[in-house]
């Protein structure tokens, strides 16, 4: 949690690049700390504890179940990931920001809103280029809609094996086996089979629900939410065209995930793979609810999954641990909707696409983006197509009936925020889908993707190879769709992630290769960044994962240029010049935010004889044209979309001799632009099935006891399942409660040809002290030629110091001195904050007449509480009483002092401390 709290604050602060963190030093012991400045507020506090500041925050009310991360700002800025009770009212976190001792004020934020404005009642005017979308170009209708009802009838069912049927070891907790089934009536053979996932949401509802520590089942007088009842629009779509749909329900999972090291990850990517086990049973021999209904009516050979919000993760992840498992479900295809993408996973092998809403305000950095990123390239000979669909005017909730107002039977709201007329994104916008359009939208895309993948029906081919064919049922939606077409049928031309050779840019222009995002004040980075920004929303590319955060995000080349005679070359070699078999050059493009308002570039394809065919960039697409928003409300996003040449338009060109691809700064005087991917390509199916022929990446688990001194190893091994043929690399960083005893490790592993294994070493310093012990993970991220199996390594420092012996003694005072002070020893220094509590009680002294509370606020009946403590490091703690200064002559008198609990120390108790005030009149 330390990790993230200090990259977290620093990045919204603008202070990390894409691979230095250090704006603070990660093992710095913690300031000393006066008793006094131990920040309170009514309904937070921060104590020093052996990894630094536990910052501490209790709610009323239960917070909202949201997809994002919860995080605690102090005075507006943001500090680290919290942990949640089970109950939702108490988040912690631990930091070694010391911004949290002079604490005013202590909230609540969530990660997809980091560095936005997120005002309920502030106004924002349209964008430079708001207008253009509200009439932007729309791709051609499709021959068949996707979204329209099929032939056959559709009958429906549910199943329900229990609140708590089966063991989620990634959740650590049992989970609900309970489903909504849509078949189509009459269908002869085996139907692929779709399964659709929920995401995070309210799990319970009900004006009885009282929180508690169990919080799932759900307790008498509440319902769960049926948010797997939500998906009926697509789940219809697909069924009455002849697919077996499946929604299940995860309420046990997003009752428990705000405190697993994944966020649930591994436990929706479980919980998948356990129904789908049912159906392998229910298909061949039958049994359970339905008998022998299905037996013979079910292909596990051709299954396409479906996520949304955590969901999405979730079906990433589950595509990923089949092949793990060696593929024994035959998952093909996977469609994460609104995902998260906390720990930059890859998913190869398999179809992908990728729904991103523009007005999502949970999920609101589009962080699902780093699927298409990462995936892309991450598998040598991968064949399997890649999209990514970004939907103008859709939030995150309404693609669920369930989640969206009016139709939900448990409450449920819009998660976006703002005025309702604001642009693009306000609920009265008129570029913004009312629910039912976006629900639309979601069947269209959903069902097309899947009778793309999985019934290999060519027709909806279009909608996901980035020419932009429009389903009818889609009407006024804005879709914008980047692909990546299967290997077979694409040729790379140049990725531009790496530094082109010399001489490849001339003229008043400049190429650099770029990742990340840098800070306002111009900081300079360890890496060159694309962009400046403190608000993650705004650069889906390029903001760190919350798991991963030091992993190297998407690079491509920022083209700048001053003049018009600037030329970004690629030439190709000799057995990339016939380039006839292809239907399109493309790449993605995007405007830097910091450059002029209006962008343009000019392609040009040169062949042997010197004959160029030229294309300006804005006859064919609108990549260069800013995308909706403002730039204070996580708007508008900085997305690489695609720029789509057809080869049978450039004219005058020999095809079977393309010698460069030319970009060109004649159109715009000065500019700067983004520009990745360079490819010939033609639209393709491509072959998708699980990766289970690649090795597996894992890491291990290590607990060691810290020691009394020096500084040891901790050794973690990192592991392939077998020897590769190719290189295998994977990043690999420590994350969580490192205090001042473990160090941070951040380090790509590169695997050789046979080689298996690898030991990251993780330094661990000793000590004598009594201290917390420290749990904490080894990340592994975005591999190379390598499916991730076991992904975090669980690391667990234990301290092996005793516990010191604490004594309280009496107290003596006279009324001048303000207040008594119990004399508080400690038998040795400890790492731990001992805290001291208990309650006054009147003798011959009279509490408000003689002394006082700490907190007495002056309302009845008086407040008898009394704490004490004594620091981290230190021997002598303070236990204060406020006394009374009165003029009036009086004798000796005597209170008593209650103590009723120590937390940290060993002492025997109850124990009454005895107070004489002595006076002084």
């Amino acid at each position: 949690m330390r990790v993230m709290g200090r990259l977290i604050r620093s990045l919204s602060l603008g202070m990390v690049a894409l691979l230095g963190v250090g704006a603070l030093h990660a093992n710095a012991a913690p300031p000393t700390l006066p008793p006094s400045s131990v920040a309170k507020g009514n309904n937070w506090d921060v104590k020093p504890v052996a990894s630094g500041y536990q910052l501490t925050l209790r709610l009323a009310a239960p917070a909202p179940m949201r997809a994002s991360l919860p995080l605690l700002a102090v005075d507006g800025v943001p500090i680290g990931v919290a942990r949640q009770s089970p109950d939702q009212r108490t988040l912690t976190l631990i930091t070694t920001d010391p911004a949290v001792l002079k604490a005013r004020d202590v909230r609540l934020i969530w990660s997809g809103d980091v560095g936005k404005s997120t005002g309920r009642n502030r106004s924002q005017a349209a964008g430079p280029t708001d207008a253009d979308w509200l009439k932007a170009k729309q791709g051609p209708l499709l021959k068949d809609d996707p979204g329209a009802l099929g032939k056959y009838q559709v009958d429906t069912s549910e199943y329900n094996l229990g609140d708590e049927a089966v063991y989620l070891p990634g959740l650590g907790q049992r989970s609900e086996l309970r489903g909504k089934v849509y078949t189509p009536r009459g269908a002869v053979g085996p139907r692929p089979l779709v399964l659709f996932l929920h995401g995070r949401h309210q799990y319970c509802y009900g004006d009885d629900v009282t929180p508690s520590d169990k919080p799932w089942p759900c307790p008498t007088g509440s319902k769960p939410v049926p948010s797997f009842r939500g998906y009926d629009g697509p789940a219809e779509a697909l069924a009455s065209n002849g697919y077996q749909v499946v929604s299940i329900s995860a309420n046990a999972v997003n009752a428990y995930d705000g405190d697993v090291y994944d966020s649930g990850a591994q436990a929706r990517a479980e919980l998948i793979l356990d129904h789908l086990a049912l159906w392998r049973t229910w298909s061949t021999i039958g049994g359970g609810p339905f008998g022998r209904t299905f037996v013979g009516k079910v292909n596990l050979q051709n299954i396409g999954l479906m996520g949304h919000s955590r969901g999405g993760e979730g079906v990433a992840r589950a595509a990923v641990l089949n092949a793990d498992r060696g593929g024994q479900d035959g998952i093909r295809a996977v469609l994460p909707l609104a995902p998260t993408d906390f720990a930059r996973a890859t998913v190869p092998g398999v179809a992908m696409s990728v729904l991103l809403p523009y007005c999502d305000g949970d999920v609101s950095d589009l962080q699902g983006q780093k699927f298409y990123d990462d995936t892309r390239y991450s598998v040598t000979g991968d064949a399997a197509p890649r999209s990514t669909v970004t939907v103008l005017g859709t939030n995150h909730n309404f693609f669920n009936t369930e989640w969206t107002p009016g139709q939900s039977e448990a409450p449920s709201g819009d998660d976006w925020f703002g005025e309702e007329k604001e642009s693009p994104c306000g609920a009265k916008y008129a570029g913004r889908l009312t629910a039912k359009e976006q629900q639309a939208v979601g069947t269209a895309y959903i069902a097309g993707f899947f009778r793309l993948q999985l019934g290999h029906e060519s027709k909806f081919l279009p909608q996901f190879d980035g020419s932009d064919g429009r389903p009818a049922s889609a009407g006024r939606a804005v879709v914008r769709v980047v692909s990546q077409a299967p290997l077979a049928s694409r040729r790379d031309v140049n990725s531009l992630d790496t530094v082109l050779p010399a001489g490849s840019v001339t003229g008043k222009a400049s190429a650099t290769v770029c990742a990340g995002v840098s800070e306002p004040s111009g900081r300079t980075a360890a890496t060159p960044t694309c962009m400046t920004t403190n608000d993650w929303a705004n650069a889906p590319h390029w903001g760190a994962a919350w798991y991963a955060a030091r992993t190297p995000t998407t690079a491509v080349t920022k083209l700048s240029w001053t003049g018009t005679d600037g030329v970004l070359r690629l030439n190709l070699p000799a057995w990339q010049r016939d380039v006839r078999r292809f239907a399109t050059l493309s790449f993605r493009a995007a405007p830097d935010p910091a450059g002029t308002p209006k962008t343009d570039l000019t392609v040009r394809v040169v062949d042997g004889r010197g004959r160029a065919a030229v294309v300006p960039v804005s006859a064919v697409s609108d990549a260069l044209v800013r995308m909706p928003g403002r730039d204070d409300s996580g708007l508008p996003k900085n997305l690489l979309r695609t720029v789509r040449i057809p080869v049978g338009s450039l004219k005058g060109v020999d095809l079977r001799d393309v010698r460069a691809v030319e970009l060109r700064t004649d159109r715009v005087a000065r500019g700067s632009a983004y520009v990745s991917d360079v490819a010939f390509s033609s639209p393709g199916v491509g072959l998708s099935a699980p990766a289970r022929l690649l090795p597996q990446l894992s890491a291990s688990s290590v607990t060691v006891k810290e020691g009394d001194k020096g500084t040891k190893s901790m050794d973690f091994w990192v592991t392939l399942s077998r020897p590769s043929i190719r290189p295998v690399s994977v990043y690999v960083e420590t994350n969580g409660d490192l205090g001042t005893a473990v160090g941070d490790v951040t380090r790509q592993l590169v695997f050789k040809p046979g080689q298996v294994r690898q030991k990251v070493s993780v330094p661990v310093a000793g000590n004598t002290r009594d201290s917390y012990d420290l749990p904490f993970s080894l990340v592994l991220s975005a591999p190379r030629n390598g499916l991730l199996n076991q992904s975090f390594g669980h690391g667990l420092v234990i301290d092996d110091d005793a516990t010191p012996t604490l004594t309280i003694g009496n107290g003596q005072a006279g009324e001048k001195a303000g207040a008594l002070r119990f004399p508080v020893k400690l038998s040795a220094p400890s790492d731990k904050i001992v805290n001291i509590s208990g309650q006054l009680k009147d003798g011959t002294a009279v509490i408000r007449k003689d002394y006082l509370s700490e907190y007495d606020d002056g309302t009845n009946p008086p407040n008898r509480s009394v704490d004490g403590y004594v620091e981290p490091g230190k021997t002598t703690g303070d236990l204060p009483v406020r006394l009374v200064d009165d003029k009036v002559k009086e004798p000796t008198e005597t209170f008593t002092v209650d103590i009723q609990a120590v937390d940290g120390a060993e002492i025997k108790l109850p124990l009454m401390l005895k107070a004489t005030v002595t006076d002084d009149d």
